[in-house]
């Protein structure tokens, strides 16, 4: 079985305080649920100005702490970027990498997202790795061609060994943000395509992998796509910057 992981990605807001109170009522609404976290896997990820107070407020807890991006040298003369050792001291145990914003205000190329994906390995760190099309993409029907470059390129040089350290999450760029979500199976359908690609590289390791989806997921929606076969979690925008939406998420019934 495949832990489902609910990630939420707080992308840039909250501030210090903003940031301490809404991880203490995720901590604390995991641990005090019922029908809760127990069997899945939550994680937050704040701007970096907030990971050492977040990181306090977890301590103890269930809840894992990862960063929103990182660079992939451990150090240097790169003015405005944070290191993977700088993360991991800060209480980081993964790193999401190749967000479509990244790759689309920053420029972020599937070499870049390789470099960081091994260098995040390499750190003994776990990578949650972006993947998706644009919606013009989609709608020339590149869809499944453009995820398997994405796949090919951003997983260039990885070992089965180093597959299985990876999460990935599928986020069609069209529907973040938007309010557009994809269907459930629309999602499946592209899950389940990229798990063929995987086992076409790395064999049977690819069933082991976790895919999450991500792209305007919400408390009214998660249900249905948490019932894909090969949809295993949700890496979550907009309804993670509120306590009770997220945990709602958190306790997706199946």
């Amino acid at each position: 079985m495949r832990r489902p992981v609910i990630a939420g990605n707080w992308k840039m807001h909250k501030t210090l305080a903003e940031a301490r109170a809404l991880a203490r009522a995720v901590r604390n609404g995991c641990a005090e649920s019922a029908d809760g976290a127990a069997d899945r896997e939550v994680v937050l990820a704040p701007p970096f100005t907030a990971l050492a107070a977040v990181a306090g407020e977890l301590e103890g807890g269930a809840v894992s702490l990862a960063a929103q991006n990182a660079h992939w040298e451990d150090k240097g003369a790169f003015t405005g970027e944070v290191s993977l050792p700088m993360l991991k001291d800060v209480g980081c145990g993964m790193v999401i990498v190749g967000h479509s914003e990244r790759r689309q205000y920053c420029g972020e190329t599937d070499a870049v997202v390789n470099r960081k994906v091994l260098a995040t390995l390499k750190a003994g760190m776990q990578p949650i790795v972006c993947i998706g099309e644009t919606l013009a993409e989609r709608e020339a029907g590149r869809h499944e061609s453009v995820v398997a470059e994405q796949l090919a390129a951003g997983l260039a040089n990885l070992t089965p060994g180093g597959l299985l350290r990876i999460i990935l999450a599928y986020e069609p760029v069209w529907a973040i943000g938007t309010g557009r979500t994809a269907s459930p199976e629309i999602a499946q359908e592209m899950h389940a395509c990229i798990r063929k690609r995987l086992a076409e590289g790395f064999g049977t390791s690819a069933g082991e992998v976790r895919i999450l989806y991500g792209g305007s997921v919400k408390p009214d929606n998660v249900d249905a796509l948490m019932r894909q076969p090969d949809i295993d979690g949700a890496l979550v925008g907009g309804a993670c910057l509120e306590a009770e939406s997220f945990l709602r998420i958190v306790r997706f019934q199946p």
